[in-house]
């Protein structure tokens, strides 16, 4: 029997970053919003076109201002920082060729070159307002031959349009955080969830893989011996492969049923067919069923692997659980399915310890507080 092909849906559960909340965010900050608030902006070249006599010269200043002004956009939409401020002062330059000839109408184009750079100065953005506020008042007051009073109009546009660019500049800033942090989020999830999958499949593999091949090897010798329990032997194979099929498809769909008293039951027949003395508890009682039945799986499957045991015993009670042998002993982490198993009881605030014995065998004992 083949393993069919799991739905990708199903593997982890894992979001989707193109098509996620965040991708609609990013969309918003860079979409045609954002375009049409830049080109927003222009209103204000367009305003002071109207109000003054129509010169070539004027014309042309205003259009290479306009120009300047799209392309330092476009630098700050591709975050080409350098270019962006090269390009803010060559519009400085045009506001102060136009200043003779739109006089004070020509502070609309001041409103342009504050609003672009303001957001982005966030310790200096409100003294240069500041100051760009009181020229805009107190220039044109000042310089008699435009016979202009304080440009009160041009100011409150000034603050009005300043304060509103900086405050979309704050949104987009905040967006792209939460863009970001979203984007993080996934790939920790998707980090997590390919863990648990190669620690579920490593744990119920493991064992169902231990017990075929020595359910197989006990087969073998039978048929030598032309025992008719080899047929037994055999059909209990045959379960095995299905339940480790069964078992993978639960692992990769997220949902596994691993029970204390399910573990114990393969246990006793894992440990009968390696011709390994068992001693295990007969009731399968408390709150920690689920984490005890991954213990006993990965206890039970250690002394088959490893151990060259003669005996284990299974020792429980409310709040612990300890898997014990006569073995050989060995290191502290024998393999990776250790390893996961630790994450399971730290993830269930208990406490795990693994090790061998004097003068011989092994002991894995996994405590856990008592909620009550």
């Amino acid at each position: 029997m083949g393993i069919d092909t799991p739905n990708p849906v199903l593997i982890g559960n894992l979001p989707d970053v193109d098509n996620g909340p965040g991708a609609d965010a990013q969309r918003w900050v860079l979409g045609w919003r954002r375009l049409l608030l830049d080109v927003g902006l222009l209103v204000y070249p367009a305003v002071v076109l109207a109000q003054v006599e129509w010169r070539p010269v004027v014309v042309a200043l205003l259009l290479a201002f306009c120009t300047c002004y799209l392309a330092a956009a476009l630098a700050d939409y591709r975050e080409q920082t350098r270019l962006f401020w090269w390009l803010t002062g060559a519009l400085g330059l045009l506001f102060a060729a136009a200043l003779p000839f739109t006089r004070a109408d020509g502070f609309y184009l001041l409103i342009v070159i504050v609003s672009l750079a303001v957001p982005r100065l966030p310790r200096g953005g409100v003294l240069v307002l500041a100051v760009a506020a009181a020229a805009t008042v107190l220039v044109p007051w000042a310089v008699p031959p435009w016979h202009s009073g304080p440009g009160w109009a041009q100011a409150v546009a000034l603050v009005f349009t300043v304060l509103m660019i900086s405050a979309f500049a704050e949104a987009i800033r905040a967006n792209r955080e939460l863009v970001r942090a979203r984007a993080e989020v996934v790939r920790l999830a998707a980090d997590a969830e390919r863990a648990r999958i190669s620690r579920d499949l490593h744990d119920l593999l493991g064992h169902s893989l231990t017990a075929i091949t020595v359910k197989s090897n006990l087969a073998r010798r039978l048929v030598a011996k032309g025992a008719e329990q080899a047929v037994g032997e055999i059909t209990e194979v045959e379960q095995l492969s299905r339940q480790a099929l069964a078992d993978v498809r639960a692992a990769v769909s997220g949902y596994r049923d691993v029970t204390l008293a399910g573990e114990l039951a393969r246990g006793r027949e894992l440990l009968r067919a390696a011709g390994i003395t068992a001693d295990l508890p007969t009731y399968a009682d408390g709150a920690h069923q689920e984490l005890f039945g991954w213990v006993v799986r990965e206890g039970l499957t250690n002394v088959v692997r490893h151990a060259r045991a003669s005996s284990c015993a299974v020792r429980l009670s409310a709040t612990s659980i300890e898997v014990r042998d006569d073995g050989v002993g060995g290191p502290a982490d024998p393999g990776s399915g250790l390893s996961g198993l630790r994450d399971r009881v730290a993830e269930a605030g208990g406490r795990m310890d693994a090790g061998p014995l004097s003068p011989r065998g092994w002991r894995l004992r996994v405590s856990v507080e008592d909620p009550a």
